[in-house]
């Protein structure tokens, strides 16, 4: 599955996608919390920096344009300064805004956040004020948005609406948007409102509402991830959806499908720093790769993966696919995908570079596994994010070492190997050096045991023209296969000696009388 995910990133090319909802402005303020006010029972914040990102519909747009989608947005702005601080980040991140409606009834929404640090600590949130309007905009100017729909339908490849009932998602907005998308055979996909009522996003072909939002909206409680199959089914069933995604924060998602099939979208553990923006990355992520032609099942697995993401940061942070690409390279892959031929080392090799890795390399015949072995290979993994080991076949490790080696078959020594946690790859050679393999994937790092001159490393001269570099790291004294071998075969083993035979019993006169087996005869 690990495998599936990481082909579909890479192929996940640059799709159009229409986004379409509420745009907001986040504001944050950082400082140093340093004591209680004299004026009130407060935390006093000392401000020293001051940051703009964009938020809702246009933070969905923004995280798609990080992830290499061509974008368009529509939504409405006020007639102010934060309107100009918008259009000047959408413009940065070159999403197209010409279906952004400047509106004089109210102002751009703003959402200003004050976050603290104290004595070194994680920063964190203390306050957010809020200005907004959330009246519907004006019928006219919801009107000449869908006036637009058919042209800007027709050129994406999927549709978002997120919608955070500032007033651009009205029912009669989101109704002329569906049947256009409907009508195109273009699939929308809606991140919807914590609210009991939602009729107005009947006919999205997807939706992926939270664990609350899901259970308000059904008036069923989610008390344990089972309850969401069944809450998931009640939405697809009343919306006439193809699927529901419900997030479900540490229990992943809920994937229910209009077919009957359902399953729980299980996430790791992640350190949780802020669920802003978790929503919208989801969402994005699961449009992305549904535009690029990704079943509803690889969606919601790297939605999941992003979302995660998302949360360890603190606000709205943008992802790369080379982060995703880590996460899924680092975490989600199984023992058994360590053990790589050639050819699959070097595309493994070429996944790392792109998502920014630096690949460390290393070989030996590794026998007997002991705690210079262990070191050594500890070591090396702190000097980059991908170490790959080169291990002897048995038939080079005959003609290194004597007919009497290797004591371990190249299979059993592999599979050692890989169930180290610091290992990430372990490939197989034939030759009696690594050199064919060290020039395919010329590494950043060529490590070997501190027995070595710089001079008698195979690799060093390929890997230093390429701009790598040779790490020696010291031995463990004492600890060698070879060593290990000569004390196990200079070893006597002593066998238990036979058990004495039994004296003679004492004579009445205290002396032994010959001791006689006594056979009686058949009678």
């Amino acid at each position: 599955m690990a495998h599936d995910l990481i082909r579909r990133v890479e192929r996940l090319g640059h799709p159009r996608i229409l986004v379409v909802g509420d745009l907001i402005l986040d504001r944050y303020v950082w400082g140093y919390a340093e004591r209680i006010s004299q004026e009130a029972p407060v935390p006093l914040l000392r401000a020293d920096q001051r940051e703009h990102r964009l938020g809702g519909a246009a933070s969905v747009a923004t995280m798609l344009r990080a992830l290499g989608a061509e974008v368009r947005l529509a939504g409405a702005v006020g007639r102010d300064a934060e309107a100009d601080l918008v259009r000047g980040l959408l413009a940065e991140h070159a999403i197209d805004d010409h279906l952004v409606v400047a509106l004089s009834d109210r102002p751009t929404t703003l959402k200003e956040r004050y976050i603290g640090r104290a004595q070194d600590r994680h920063a964190q949130q203390m306050m957010r004020v809020d200005y907004e309007v959330r009246d519907p905009i004006p019928a006219p100017v919801a009107l000449s948005l869908q006036e637009q729909f058919t042209e800007a339908v027709g050129w994406a490849d999927v549709v978002l609406i997120s919608d955070y009932d500032k007033g651009v998602c009205t029912p009669d907005l989101l109704r002329a948007l569906i049947a256009t998308c409907r009508g195109l055979g273009v699939r929308v996909l809606a991140d919807p409102i914590r609210g009991t009522d939602y009729s107005k996003y009947a006919g999205v072909h997807c939706m992926t509402p939270n664990r609350l939002e899901a259970s308000l909206a059904t008036g069923m409680t989610i008390a344990q991830p089972d309850d969401a199959l069944a809450v998931g089914r009640k939405l697809v069933e009343s919306l006439g959806m193809d699927c529901v995604l419900v997030t479900l924060d540490r229990d992943g998602m809920a994937l229910v499908r209009a077919d009957g099939r359902s399953e729980l979208v299980p996430t790791r553990p992640r350190q949780v720093y802020d669920i802003t923006g978790a929503g919208d990355m989801v969402l994005a992520v699961v449009g992305l790769c549904l535009a690029a032609g990704a079943d509803y099942a690889e969606a919601a697995a790297l939605g999941n993966v992003a979302g995660g993401l998302e949360v360890e940061r603190i606000g709205v942070a943008l992802l790369s696919r080379q982060e995703i690409l880590r996460d899924l390279l680092d975490h989600h892959q199984p023992e058994a995908v360590k053990r790589l031929d050639r050819d699959a080392l070097v595309a493994e090799v070429h996944r790392r570079r792109q998502a920014g890795q630096k690949v460390v390399f290393t070989n030996g015949c590794f026998d007997i596994l002991h705690v210079g072995h262990a070191r050594l290979l500890r070591q090396a993994a702190t000097l980059g994010d991908f170490l790959v080991v080169g291990l002897n076949s048995d038939d080079s490790v005959r003609r290194l070492k004597g007919p009497s080696r290797p004591l371990n078959g190249e299979e059993a020594r592999a599979e050692l190997l890989a169930a180290l946690e610091c290992v990430d790859a372990v490939t197989i050679f034939g030759e009696d050096t690594p050199l064919e393999l060290i020039d395919l994937i010329l590494p950043e790092v060529l490590v070997k045991g501190g027995d070595y001159r710089p001079d008698q490393v195979v690799g060093r001269a390929e890997v230093e023209a390429a701009g790598g570099r040779l790490v020696l790291i010291p031995l463990v004294e004492g600890h060698s296969t070879t060593s290990l071998v000569h004390r196990a075969s200079e070893r006597t083993v002593t066998a238990h000696p036979p058990e004495p035979a039994l004296p003679p019993p004492l004579s009445r006169h205290g002396s032994q009388a010959p001791f006689k087996t006594s056979i009686p005869e058949n009678r």
